[in-house]
């Protein structure tokens, strides 16, 4: 099946630049530490999803806003230049005049952790999408984050229109009744977004939590421990694939975007999570944030060992 006939994904939210560069520890206030590699790559939770879906063979199709217009806002042209060279269908891009988009500053430690200064972005909050049934007419499922709710609702609301599955990462701390974790069919927190919405620590109370106000999928994602998640009422586990991990940048973003893309592909959602969870386990041994997302034949070959 070639690219053109498979069934098209929308991720849909934030796009960010990432500058990151990798020492063998966090410098100490004052202190200057060298860095053994340097990369600015395009970041942001949808976007970096968007990389790995088409990195796995997926066709996908990225929304969003940046700031612009075109060439008047280099960080925009930036990251819409990467989305291409990775071949993402950027044509649900708003460009809000006089707005900017948000640059990261990463640092990677020998551990592969990480430590972030982010520049926010200016006038985009407020972006909506100018038709959101014509960016959700032709695609199988809808992948969205949180940091946009303005753009994302609408598209969330199109989507379940259709009848299609809509995955939520929940990448953001938020309060336990947002109406937007509601409209999704499947919703996957990261651990801090658990945990910072939820007040609690313990991430099986906080998924216990959930589930009370949220009637889909539910599953939170807890890096190097795996994947909690619901399936008829009982909570279970995942372990995580064993790796020595170098970067974690984007390890969520690319579990997101295989989750999905595995269920447009016919997959359950336990063999979903497992495909998802083999992609972030590749990603997170190398360099690179979204850039070192994997092609499939190494998710394939990682699954059958």
């Amino acid at each position: 099946m070639s690219s053109s006939d498979k069934a098209a994904i929308l991720c849909a939210g934030i796009a960010v630049q990432d500058i990151v560069m990798r020492v063998e520890r966090f410098p100490l206030p004052g202190e200057k530490v060298a860095a053994s590699e340097f990369i600015v790559t395009g970041g942001g939770c949808a976007a970096n999803a968007a990389v790995g879906i088409a990195r796995l063979g997926g066709r996908v199709r990225f929304a969003g806003p940046l700031g612009g217009p075109p060439g008047a806002e280099p960080v925009s042209d930036r990251i819409i230049a990467d989305l291409e060279h990775e071949g993402v269908d950027y044509s649900g891009v708003e460009r809000v005049s006089g707005g900017s988009a948000s640059v990261s500053l990463i640092l990677l430690d020998a551990s592969g952790e990480k430590s972030i200064a982010t520049r926010r972005g200016s006038r985009l909050t407020e972006c909506a999408p100018r038709d959101p049934d014509t960016l959700v007419a032709d695609v199988a499922a809808v992948l969205i984050d949180n940091r946009f709710p303005a753009f994302v609702t609408p598209v969330v609301k199109a989507a379940r229109k259709r009848g299609i599955p809509v995955v939520i990462d929940g990448d953001q701390a938020t309060h336990e009744d947002d109406a937007l974790l509601a409209l999704g069919t499947h919703m996957i927190f990261s651990s801090e977004c658990l945990i910072g919405t939820t007040g609690g620590s313990d991430l099986k109370h906080g998924l216990t939590r959930m589930r009370q106000r949220l009637t889909g999928f539910l599953a939170v994602t807890d890096g190097a421990n795996g994947v909690h998640w619901f399936a008829d009422g009982v909570l279970h586990h995942m372990p995580a694939f064993a790796v020595t991990a170098i970067d974690t940048l984007g390890a969520g973003d690319a579990f997101h975007g295989a989750f999905t893309l595995a269920l447009v592909e016919g997959r359950t959602e336990i063999e979903a999570l497992r495909f998802a969870s083999a992609a972030a386990a590749l990603k997170c041994t190398r360099f690179g944030g979204a850039a070192g997302s994997p092609k499939r034949a190494e998710v394939d070959a990682l699954l059958r060992r």
